[in-house]
């Protein structure tokens, strides 16, 4: 019988994953996806980039502080002071804290991004691996465009950092550019090239450029990689990374080829994928493998007939195994507050007394509106009343006028800092008009980049949701709102992204 061997799991949805464009977020949301990871029992958290920005490092600091059952992660240069840094924000996580250090070895980037040779790299790579070792044995190093360096090379800076203490060595495909065979060979080239290669384990981080991150990641442990690195729905830069429920569920599903097994709790793998966009406001599309809408939907007749006959006919796997409760009505008026906070714990929310309370009131609120609510509902609720940035910027009421005999207009009463403002502002339409009204009251002035509309669930009393992409001071924010009223929404959405713009900015502050 072929023995089953543990793959590690590291979760960088809070360090690469917010690198995806809009999807900042500040320390409180990065402690709710943290206690969600937590629960998903990953082996580690990446918390952040320590050296950054100010507001990078304290939540690193918060991370390390906070979370107890997860090793914890801070990307750094291959310099003193990123390490320095770093491990300072880290070392509140004990022998759970992990360096994790990192500089390119390709050919394309040593020529003009370094400006460095092989021996200066190797060099470097070197000092780095001491200097975190000299904090913590628990050090990692990754050669960055691993992929599109030369394997020899490679192989030696390989061998170099494992010689120096890294006790886990990382192969990227930065890029994205590799294919599934290509990939696998580099793993087992270095697996039968480097001599204390045993002394470490191997660890694969895979973008998704290609659309290949999970299938590279899934070829390169079968060649003997023992970690992926991984995000939550395959949230990062550029196309992402490889997607955490895809790899997991794939190995958990196709054990019959694949002897390997992870140590996640996979119950909680939908509530991780649906607080991340609450979160981030970056939807899931529908035909997302594992955690999209439709996953589990099967629309031809000849599927429903076999399903209901025997689900295994076209389910490999049931909705169930990733927390995915099949009757979505959940609530209605005359639910009591110990249902609402047992079936917002279900969907992966921790919410302190207060917040509760608040959520509680707004449930109350809506359900004397809405005859049925629904999970996405509560989504919408706990986003708009409890995730929320420091605002600057808040509504306290609204009213607009339009049709078709008449110029749209909107009336908007906002609290800027502490003051009260209030303006009357005409538009092409009444988001138009709320929009200008807001950026009057405001005096911001940002780009508008993408403005979209839906409905949370279906009937004609549906909650409406918004989101609004905006460019403000050189940084790219996602805004959410959700109301009864789709013009309430779509001011809220605007406000939060501009309240987000506002807390980048000041969140960005350079540390170096």
């Amino acid at each position: 019988m072929t023995k089953i061997k543990n793959i590690k799991i590291f979760d960088t949805t809070l360090r690469d994953g917010e690198q995806s464009p809009g999807a900042s977020m500040n320390i409180e949301e990065k402690l709710r996806i943290a206690h969600q990871l937590e629960k998903l029992n990953v082996d580690v958290i990446e918390a952040g980039f320590p050296i950054a920005s100010i507001g990078d490092f304290e939540a690193v600091k918060k991370v390390a502080q906070t979370i107890k059952g997860c090793e914890i992660a801070g990307l750094c240069r291959a310099s003193d002071q990123d390490i320095d840094r770093g491990w300072e924000a880290l070392k509140y996580a004990g022998e759970r804290g992990r360096i994790h250090t990192f500089i390119a070895t390709s050919d394309i980037h040593m020529k003009y991004k370094l400006k460095m040779n092989e021996d200066q790299i190797v060099e470097t790579a070197i000092a780095a691996v001491k200097r975190a070792a000299g904090y913590t044995p628990n050090v990692e190093f990754s050669a960055e465009d691993a992929v599109r360096t030369r394997l020899p090379f490679l192989a030696r800076v390989v061998e170099a950092v494992i010689n120096a203490g890294a006790s886990t060595v990382n192969i990227p495909d930065t890029v994205g550019y590799s294919i599934p065979s290509e990939f696998g060979g580099i793993i087992r080239y270095l697996k039968e090239n480097v001599p204390n290669i045993d002394k470490a384990i191997i660890s694969v981080h895979c973008h998704n450029d290609l659309g290949l991150a999970v299938a590279n990641s899934l070829a390169a442990v079968q060649a003997g990689a023992e970690q992926v690195e991984c995000t939550i729905n395959g949230i990062g830069e550029r196309a992402g990374n490889c997607s955490l429920e895809e790899v997991v569920m794939a190995l958990k599903t196709r054990q019959d080829v694949m002897p390997f097994q992870t140590n996640l709790v996979t119950e909680h793998i939908y509530a991780a994928s649906r607080l991340l966009s609450t979160v981030t406001g970056i939807s899931v599309q529908p035909n997302k493998a594992i955690v999209g809408a439709n996953a589990f939907a099967h629309e031809a007749g000849i599927h429903q007939h076999g399903v209901l006959m025997e689900k295994t006919t076209y389910e490999i796997m049931t909705p169930e195994s990733i927390g995915l409760n099949a009757n979505k009505l959940v609530l209605g008026k005359h639910s009591g507050r110990h249902a609402f906070k047992e079936r917002l714990e279900s969907l992966g929310y921790d919410l302190s007394k207060e917040d509760m309370n608040k959520a509680f009131v707004r449930f109350k609120a809506l359900a004397d509106r809405k005859k049925e609510i629904f999970d996405e509902d509560l989504d919408a609720i706990v986003a708009d009343e409890i995730i929320r940035i420091p605002e600057k910027i808040k509504l306290l009421q609204m009213n607009v006028s339009s049709g078709s005999f008449a110029a749209p207009t909107a009336t908007v009463e906002l609290e800027v800092n502490g003051k009260v403002k209030k303006a009357a502002v005409m538009g092409d339409g009444p988001v138009d008009a709320t929009f200008k009204a807001i950026k009057k009251l405001s005096r911001m002035s940002p780009k508008l980049i993408n403005f979209s509309v839906g409905s949370i669930t279906g009937g004609t009393d549906a909650q409406g949701e918004c989101t609004v992409r905006l460019e403000a001071d050189g940084h790219e924010v996602l805004g959410q709102g959700a109301h009864s009223d789709i013009i309430v929404a779509s001011a809220k959405a605007y406000i939060n992204a501009l309240n987000k713009a506002l807390n980048a900015s000041q969140r960005n502050q350079s540390f170096v």
